[in-house]
């Protein structure tokens, strides 16, 4: 029997094994995404867990304060392992895109059903729900048809009736961000001093902390966005449905612009190293199935149009929404805090 040699190259296996290594990461990122949340894990994680189990993508979520995921993403650069930003406020949003943390979300992953007001002029992000932020009052006290539009509030017959929390609060940077782009910034700053003059105390304190302050008598209106109310009407807890009782809800500016509304949203990191996979995933959370459980869990209305609210919501009616500034509320940012600032708004 004849000996048979093996000659073995050693240079071109070396070669191999470096190809070989040099790929590993990038097979293995790209079966797998990294979401940074500014939303808590029980509002999104479920979703993501579905996305996973449908398409074998691992999500790795990271929650935290959005600004502070944001200033994350700033300093990690070009290293940073996010692939996703959720977070909420359009306003909040834009300042992600003028930081350049955002990559162009192909056009092709979100459905043509969305309506353009609630995707960026860029494509850089795009909404997943819609909040509306608008006012609850006293039951007792006040007569919902004396405050039909935002602008009401600043009349005299509410000095000092009114809670709001303060102007660091992005939600309030946009409503005033949302006033400047309906009235121009002139007019915008005189009804703005108005209805900080008829605060009923110094601002302070989350939007439930303003519906527990109606509810106590400390102020008889409060601005605040909707679904705060709609959790405590709806909370285990009591106390909170109690206090939640005490008070209504009534959607500002129906006959005119319509209510102030704002989303939360999505968008792909500049450096994100699974691009593909992060572009399933905005096609996976628009979807109808994905929508209405999003919108149910946060008490919000979907994007999607043709999807189902909550009964509570339902029970509300169909509601005129100021649509077509959200792209606005982010360029407006820095007038609107400006504005803020001279008004007294703390």
């Amino acid at each position: 029997m004849e000996n048979t040699r093996f000659f073995i190259d050693y240079k071109a296996l070396h070669a191999i094994f470096i190809l070989i290594f040099t790929l590993l990461p990038s097979i293995s990122s790209a079966e797998e995404l990294n979401v940074y949340s500014g939303r808590k894990a029980a509002l999104i994680k479920p979703l993501l867990q579905q996305f996973q189990e449908e398409t074998g993508i691992k999500i790795n979520l990271v929650t935290a304060k959005a600004d502070a995921l944001i200033k994350r993403i700033e300093s990690e650069g070009e290293s940073t392992p996010a692939d996703i930003l959720i977070t909420v406020d359009a306003g909040r949003l834009d300042r992600a895109k003028k930081m350049d943390l955002f990559h162009t979300i192909n056009p092709s992953s979100i459905s043509a059903e969305i309506p353009n007001y609630y995707i960026d002029k860029d494509n850089k992000w795009v909404g997943l729900s819609k909040r509306i932020r608008t006012i609850v009052y006293s039951k007792n006290n006040v007569n919902k048809n004396d405050i039909l539009d935002f602008e009401d509030l600043a009349k005299d017959m509410w000095k000092g009736r009114i809670c709001v929390r303060s102007s660091n609060n992005i939600y309030n940077q946009s409503l005033v961000a949302s006033v400047i782009a309906n009235h121009g910034e002139e007019q915008a700053e005189s009804i703005v001093r108005k209805i900080v003059s008829n605060f009923a105390k110094n601002p302070s304190g989350n939007d439930r902390a303003q519906i527990t302050a109606v509810a106590k008598n400390e102020c008889d209106v409060a601005i605040v966005n909707h679904y705060y109310y709609a959790m405590m009407l709806q909370s285990k807890d009591t106390k909170q449905r109690q206090t939640a009782d005490k008070v209504d809800i009534v959607f500002l500016n129906q006959k005119g612009r319509g209510a102030h509304v704002n989303i939360s949203g999505i968008g792909i990191m500049k450096y994100s190293k699974n691009i593909t996979n992060a572009e399933k995933l905005i096609t996976f959370l628009l979807n109808k199935d994905s929508q209405e459980w999003y919108a149910k869990v946060n008490n919000e209305y979907p994007v999607l149009g043709a999807c189902k609210v909550t009964d509570l919501l339902s029970s509300w009616g169909v509601i005129n929404l100021d649509e077509e500034i959200i792209n606005k509320l982010g360029d407006l940012n820095p007038n609107a805090v400006k504005l803020m600032d001279r008004v007294g708004w703390q």
